[in-house]
């Protein structure tokens, strides 16, 4: 078990950038480019420019605050994961109190910013907290977090939708589905790289549960994003370059095939951050759509 000293510890400014993962923006993409690709389609290409600013303002904000939320809810695990052993609250330098406290400021501001907006993206936003809240305790009661995982960072569609349409059609869904799947197939890519230390200390995730069948899911995983968002593109009458995009994004994930056909835990995270690039050329294909 993680144990506090008897003196409330002081952090420095270090210590809450660590809390937040700021010096690791590969979260803050992840969860910002399927924002976009919401944005841009609700938009056709031309979205208000006050929507985008708070919806990524948003994302950077939620997404500290998620990291907040998760170390809390890891603090008995992560002294006891190579990994994560040095983190802010598992190493003693944040309380568990005080992060709640910056985990409540964070949610508060990222909530003045919703408040610009329309009254369905408001009522959105208290699905999209209780998200955010739940997720870091499911790997305690499911095999499946990442799922969890690709509904918070997901949630950002339908408010994105919302806030630029005043309504969330059957396409931001259809596209709510597909960053689902998108995230639990990279979120398997990365929890390989933990699989042992999970098994050990007791947390639950989808690369434990898939076992040896772990890369033969996650490619059938991709193949259902990839044939998610080709309908996406026909429903929203992109056609072009946006398929030409997808052609493109289907490479980087048989890429990312290649990457972690030895399960090395190394190669496994080279995987997950390649994400990034499949998130940035997704949204590029949607942009040129539009062009």
């Amino acid at each position: 078990m993680a144990t506090e000293s008897v003196a409330t510890p002081r952090p420095a400014l270090r210590d809450w950038l660590q809390l937040t993962r700021l010096h690791r923006p590969i979260g803050i993409f992840l969860l910002l480019w399927p924002t976009l690709w919401s944005l841009w389609i609700a938009s056709e290409g031309h979205p208000d420019w006050h929507v985008f600013a708070v919806m990524v303002l948003g994302v950077v904000l939620m997404r500290s605050a998620g990291c907040v939320i998760n170390d809390y809810a890891d603090r008995d695990f992560d002294p006891h994961v190579a990994r994560t052993v040095d983190r802010p609250i598992a190493a003693g330098r944040i309380s568990p109190k005080q992060a709640l406290l910056f985990f409540a400021a964070l949610c508060l501001i990222a909530f003045g910013l919703v408040l610009t907006l329309n009254l369905l993206t408001i009522g959105l936003s208290f699905a999209g907290l209780l998200l955010a809240v739940i997720y870091p305790f499911m790997k305690r009661y499911t095999y499946l977090p990442q799922v969890f995982l690709g509904a918070a960072f997901g949630w950002a569609i339908p408010m994105a939708y919302a806030a630029q349409t005043g309504t969330v059609p059957n396409v931001a869904w259809l596209l709510f589905i597909g960053n689902v799947l998108w995230s639990t197939a990279y979120d398997t890519m990365y929890a390989m790289t933990d699989r042992e230390d999970d098994l050990r200390v007791g947390v639950k995730s989808t690369a434990i549960l898939f076992g040896d069948a772990d890369r033969t899911i996650i490619g059938i995983i991709q193949a259902l994003v990839l044939i998610d968002l080709a309908v996406v593109g026909h429903q929203a009458g992109l056609w072009g370059g946006y398929f030409v995009g997808l052609l493109l994004a289907a490479g980087l994930m048989a890429y990312q095939q290649y990457l972690i056909r030895d399960r090395v835990p190394e190669a496994c995270f080279q995987a997950f951050l390649n994400n990034n690039w499949f998130g940035a050329v997704v949204f590029f294909a949607i942009a040129l759509g539009y062009i």
